[in-house]
């Protein structure tokens, strides 16, 4: 998904309400914010966080050029792995795919997927984690395995 040219500007409104919205579906991703509670990515890992969001919010408001997915999907990865983290399970696609939609309705005015991200994180939620495992590569199981 990609606006297929220069990115139209938002009013003031969608602004506002883009903003909240990356905040609260970032909020909502459970491998960023298991990364930040667990600091893996050091004593700063809340503060990487805040500017993932920043980031992505200055991607879509500042962008001179056209907004394709595949970008903000490396502005994602590239977030996680400063967090030491690889993320694996479709997740970075999954957000990527929610942010992009989120930013074509506000440039419609239609706010439609930020009101039920707000129902959302206002009811309780059970968070389901993954473990993610992770792949030793061969040479380094051999070295770790020698007597």
């Amino acid at each position: 998904m990609d606006s297929g040219g220069v990115a139209p500007q938002l009013s003031e409104e969608a602004t506002h309400h883009l903003q909240q919205g990356i905040v609260m579906l970032l909020s909502q991703w459970s491998a960023l914010q298991m990364a930040v509670h667990n600091e893996w990515g050091g004593r700063q890992s809340s503060q990487l966080a805040d500017q993932l969001a920043l980031d992505i919010f200055s991607w879509f408001t500042h962008s001179k050029e056209p907004l394709y997915i595949d970008d903000l999907e490396n502005i994602l990865d590239e977030a996680m792995l400063s967090l030491n983290t690889m993320t694996e399970d479709g997740s970075i696609e999954e957000v990527a795919e929610k942010l992009m939609t989120m930013h074509e309705e506000c440039l419609e005015g239609n706010y439609q997927s930020i009101e039920k991200l707000r129902e959302a994180s206002s009811r309780p939620v059970v968070h389901h984690i993954r473990q993610v495992i992770l792949v030793i590569s061969t040479s380094l199981n051999d070295f770790l395995l020698r007597p």
